[in-house]
């Protein structure tokens, strides 16, 4: 998928969109994406000059994203948003600094109905950056912002 394809499968737009390309799919199952860390994106303005370093919730939300791809593209899924309901054992191993490219994988662990949870690893090259489990629930589009979301598979 490519980034035109992302945008009409997301509801995150710049500077929010952390997805730059999908490489694999397997919908509602799994897939595989990049993130292309670069020196202009606007949280290294203050985190940190001197020495950039991606904050972690981001590296997180991006991983979120590309699991999102994945939920939003199987079937039965048309006129839902993907929610993050929780995250189970994350742990980061390296910093992500411009000039690193991302590669995100995540694959579904389980899902009954709208609730499930993910695996997610996030690698620069063969290092792991990050990795955890991430609950989800989906919604359907027209649902009500404020409503509380389901409670989540653990």
């Amino acid at each position: 998928m490519d980034i035109n394809a992302i945008l009409r499968t997301l509801p995150h737009r710049y500077p929010f969109l952390l997805v730059d390309r999908i490489l694999e799919l397997e919908p509602g199952q799994r897939t595989v994406g990049i993130k292309n860390v670069t020196a202009n994106e606007p949280q290294f303005t203050g985190h940190w000059p001197e020495n950039p370093v991606m904050p972690g919730v981001l590296v997180v939300e991006a991983m979120a994203q590309t699991a999102g791809v994945a939920m939003l593209t199987g079937h039965e899924t048309r006129g839902k948003q993907a929610f993050l309901g929780g995250l189970d054992k994350v742990r980061f191993r390296r910093p992500v600094v411009p000039g690193d490219q991302l590669i995100i994988e995540a694959e579904l662990i389980r899902q009954k109905g709208d609730i499930g949870k993910m695996h997610i690893t996030a690698k620069v090259g063969d290092e792991l950056a990050c990795s955890g489990d991430f609950s989800f629930v989906l919604v359907d589009e027209d649902q009500e912002s404020d409503q509380a979301l389901p409670e989540a598979v653990t």
